[in-house]
């Protein structure tokens, strides 16, 4: 199932990439900037929840959009992070936490799936939440603006990426040691 409506939905978050990228290059005034990003980004990321739900939905489950799913959200969210990065809307170190915990989380799926015991680091309400916070904190860096001249985006985008940097942590150590009991036997 390649290309059905789902997976179509998700590969648009990876075409999504060098388009929020590219629209820090535009010839546009920054706040223009910033808000095409913004919207670009929600946008996107909302496919992850809609193509979820199309793929149950229209009984199009697959295992390749099984795979691909997380791997076009932990794309769109590690290059909105770099672009924060270099705009100094986001700490390096935070950007290096989510990033750095994305790949060893991702490594050690896999490798738990190569050895029949993928359950053990299966997808919990702590990564769930992790991730929420993230795909909030990230728009609101993007804006970086007053929304509805009541919320300074920045300041709130700047709290919620550093809690979403703790939940990270919190949630790679939550699955590393759901995993221990199985690296260990391995291991010995």
């Amino acid at each position: 199932m390649f290309w059905t409506i789902p997976t179509l939905m998700t590969w648009t978050r990876i075409v999504a990439i060098p388009l929020i990228v590219g629209v820090f290059y535009a010839p546009l005034d920054l706040g223009t900037r910033n808000w095409l990003a913004t919207v670009m980004f929600v946008l996107f990321a909302a496919t992850d929840w809609l193509d979820g739900y199309l793929a149950r939905k229209l009984n199009q489950t697959s295992s390749f959009g099984a795979f691909l799913d997380p791997v076009a959200d932990k794309f769109l969210v590690c290059a909105s992070l770099l672009v924060l990065v270099h705009l100094q809307r986001a700490d390096v170190f935070v950007a290096l936490i989510i990033i750095g915990r994305e790949i060893a989380i991702s490594a050690l799926r896999e490798w738990m799936a190569q050895i029949g015991a993928s359950k053990s680091v299966a997808v919990h309400m702590l990564g769930k939440v992790k991730t929420t916070v993230q795909m909030v904190a990230i728009p609101f860096l993007l804006y970086d603006g007053q929304l509805f001249g009541l919320v300074d985006t920045g300041v709130w985008g700047t709290w919620l990426i550093w809690i979403s940097a703790v939940l990270t942590v919190w949630s790679m150590v939550y699955y590393l040691q759901k995993a221990l009991p199985e690296i260990r036997a391995r291991v010995q």
